[in-house]
């Protein structure tokens, strides 16, 4: 390859990114230099704890930087290699995505052993969102048999897998999703209460008859409201992990906390935050769970997939708008 497109951050965004927040450009492509390797990517991929980036405010990562290309993770194929440890043909993971292709030192790249899996995967289920699914639920949450598990933003890339780990753990299973596509892809999980939010005027009361005996943990990746049903709902010790909250991703004014969150106190709720990064260190044993499920027929997903690096801004705006059922992918040409 002799150039590569990406996409570039041209100002940082108020409230909801629009696409004058991005550009796409073209820059050259030189052959890889000496320990280098060129990689041509053939998915990248799209998530909400992107739009925190785009502020210019200290966090667990650096902000992205205007006039450059964005990061995040994606899946590529080697296609000219000067280093020992990959050669042509490699499937890899990295973070550089956001754009067609690239060049960059070994120690940047991940190889992949698709075990028969489609490339993407490695972005979904058997990468950093399973990942992120499975350790909030087993490491955080300490998800048991018996226990009644509520999942926001459940028939999202994170949700729909957490509501089968969950499932796999003995647990019972409610899902809070948006409309009805969504419900009843749950249902097709094997969820066993689902809750159509936006169909619901009081969110407290349609957990409540979902669980009524109670919730033993929540995993939450929305925020407001249904962080405030969850507090209602959760039974004594319950184990909250908070993966996100989307729901205040864009806010440009603070919004007032819980307004039950003393509801933590009485029932003695845990409630404790997560970036997965943080056990990256369990990975192998993330990778045996996850293989072993996945090839018994247990682990389903469901992705949404727009075409070209010139669709990433509109997919990655796709995640504000409720569009995407799983996970949200750019396939690259």
């Amino acid at each position: 390859m002799t150039q590569s497109r990406e996409v570039r951050l041209t100002s940082r965004p108020h409230g909801l990114p629009q696409a004058a927040n991005f550009e796409i450009a073209t820059t050259p492509l030189p052959p890889p230099g000496e320990g280098e390797v060129q990689v041509k990517n053939l998915f990248m991929s799209v998530d909400p704890y992107m739009r925190g980036r785009m502020y210019d405010r200290p966090s667990y990562v650096p902000p992205f930087e205007i006039g450059k290309a964005l990061q995040g993770g994606a899946v590529g194929e080697v296609c000219a290699s000067n280093s020992a440890a990959f050669r042509p043909g490699d499937l890899v993971s990295s973070m550089l995505g956001w754009r067609e292709a690239f060049n960059a030192p070994p120690q940047y790249l991940q190889k992949i052993d698709a075990q028969g899996l489609p490339p993407q995967t490695f972005l979904g289920a058997a990468g950093m969102t399973g990942m992120t699914a499975w350790a909030g639920l087993t490491k955080i949450a300490g998800v048991k048999a018996g226990d009644t598990v509520f999942v926001s933003a459940a028939a999202g890339a994170v949700g729909q897998i957490v509501c089968q780990i969950a499932k796999l753990k003995g647990a019972t299973v409610i899902g809070s999703a948006g409309g009805a596509e969504k419900c009843a892809w749950l249902r097709d999980l094997g969820v066993d209460q689902v809750i159509d939010y936006k169909a619901e005027p009081d969110l407290t009361a349609a957990l409540g008859r979902a669980a009524p005996k109670g919730i033993d943990v929540y995993f939450e990746n929305v925020g407001g409201e249904h962080l405030v049903a969850a507090l209602n709902a959760a039974r004594p010790f319950a184990r909250f992990a908070l993966c996100g909250m989307i729901s205040n991703y864009n806010d440009t004014e603070p919004q007032p906390g819980p307004s039950n969150i003393i509801m933590a106190v009485g029932k003695r709720l845990r409630l404790q935050g997560f970036i997965v990064s943080d056990y990256f260190d369990q990975t192998d044993a993330f990778v045996s769970d996850m293989t072993a499920w996945i090839r018994a027929g247990q682990v389903k997903w469901r992705e949404s997939i727009d075409n070209g690096i010139e669709a990433a801004p509109n997919a990655f705006l796709k995640l504000f708008t409720g569009e995407n059922i799983g996970k949200m992918l750019v396939k690259l040409d």
